[in-house]
């Protein structure tokens, strides 16, 4: 098993704070120096256009974006000749919403307890009249049992639309049941990774996924970058979304053709370094083993809790701890989140306040007016959740 105490000195964050304790990695993580090296690579060796220029400085970048790409589709066992680049898991989840078929059949099944990035969307396309949209609901803890994704999935469903990790209860889902009981009423399946791709192991082909959308600032890569694989058989039946240069193979003012595979999606000059970044970033996870990595989070996670709980704030989501991430919301009656987080950040431990962009969720495990959320990594040491644990306390003695 990989020791990822030694982790820590590969984050330039880190070094130059040392007291910090960062517990705001849901939001966005830490970049190690491999990763930052990577992304300053293209903007000195390389720094031309991908795709366009004939001149051994494109070539070369062209070369490794290809590059970045298969190693990024090799990460989460997708294919490369569907991975579409993407600004984030956010601009993933509206094209997969706009350029989606919904002509023969219009439902759309998803869940309470979605990111905003997902559910937005297809609010959106529900209000213009092009879809019915089905909100499955959770129960008090957040959990939906997989009953209600079968009573909810039917003939006329058209996709179903999910996390595979939540960002507010730091639990995970079913997705090869979920995925099943989809495919089995003739429905695809479109997952928001965001969280789940950079804490545990993702398969898209074996978990039976037809889009996987993330994020790279979530898992130690550079912002401005994100990722949505699809089924490759899938991108003809796919619309168009946003359009532009490189998007076409013959400008025709009466009927453009477009291309036929994922550079239709990829308008523009791309954000190259950002590839370049994500790439490192999925050696470097690679490196540590998915499973090393997950194995440290849940053995961070009890501590966490136990902190919290002794603080005498009150923790949302499932009571069990086993199947946890090392990720909690929590609030303190009577005191305002940000206001709790603002006295933690006094303390050095950096924490996130608010609804985390998933109010539905957040108000149906009780949290109206928001909560706190302390959410780990690789990099988080027991000795970050010894210090955690002790401002809690003195945020106890103040808010409890």
């Amino acid at each position: 098993m990989a020791d990822l105490r030694n982790v820590r000195k590969d984050f330039p964050i880190l070094s130059r704070y040392p007291e910090l304790v960062y517990l705001d990695s849901a939001c966005t993580s830490l970049k190690p120096n491999q990763v930052i090296d990577a992304e300053m690579s293209y903007y000195r060796e390389y720094g031309a256009c991908g795709s366009r220029s004939s001149h051994f400085l494109g070539r070369r970048t062209n070369e490794k974006v290809e590059a970045a790409k298969e190693n990024v589709a090799k990460f989460v066992n997708a294919d490369p000749k569907g991975l579409i680049w993407t600004k984030n898991t956010s601009e993933a989840m509206n094209l997969v919403a706009n350029a989606f078929d919904f002509s023969k059949r219009r439902k759309v099944v998803t869940t309470a307890m979605e990111h905003h990035s997902v559910l937005l969307p297809f609010i959106n396309l529900r209000d213009q009249g092009k879809i019915d949209l089905e909100v499955i609901p959770c129960d008090p803890d957040g959990e939906i049992p997989l009953e209600r994704w079968e009573s909810a999935i039917d003939k006329e469903t058209a996709l179903v639309v999910c996390h595979s990790w939540n960002n507010t209860t730091g639990t995970g889902r079913d997705i090869r049941a979920i995925s099943r009981i989809a495919h089995d009423e003739g429905a695809l399946v479109c997952i928001d990774g965001a969280q789940g791709v950079p804490h545990h192991k993702a398969d898209q082909k074996s978990e039976g996924v037809d889009f996987l959308a993330f994020s790279g600032h979530k898992m130690l890569g550079p912002t401005g970058i994100g990722v949505l694989t699809v089924r490759p058989d899938l991108l003809p039946k796919l619309g168009n979304f946003v359009v532009g240069g490189g998007t076409i193979s013959n400008m025709r003012i009466e009927k453009p053709q477009y291309q036929l595979d994922t550079s239709r999606f990829e308008a523009g000059v791309q954000h190259y370094s950002g590839m370049f970044g994500l790439a490192a970033a999925c050696d470097y996870l690679r490196n540590l083993g998915m499973d090393n990595i997950a194995h440290h989070e849940k053995m961070l996670a009890k501590p966490m809790r136990e902190a919290i709980e002794a603080s005498g704030a009150v923790v949302y989501g499932p009571k069990q701890t086993d199947s946890h991430g090392a990720l909690f919301s929590f609030n303190f009656k009577g005191a305002k989140p940000q206001d709790v987080a603002l006295m933690l950040d006094k303390l050095n431990i950096a924490v996130r306040g608010g609804f985390f962009c998933a109010q539905p969720g957040m108000e149906a495990l009780g949290a109206n007016e928001g909560a706190i959320r302390a959410s780990a990594y690789l990099y988080t040491s027991i000795e970050d959740i010894r210090k955690f644990d002790d401002a809690m306390r003195k945020a106890g003695a103040l808010y409890s």
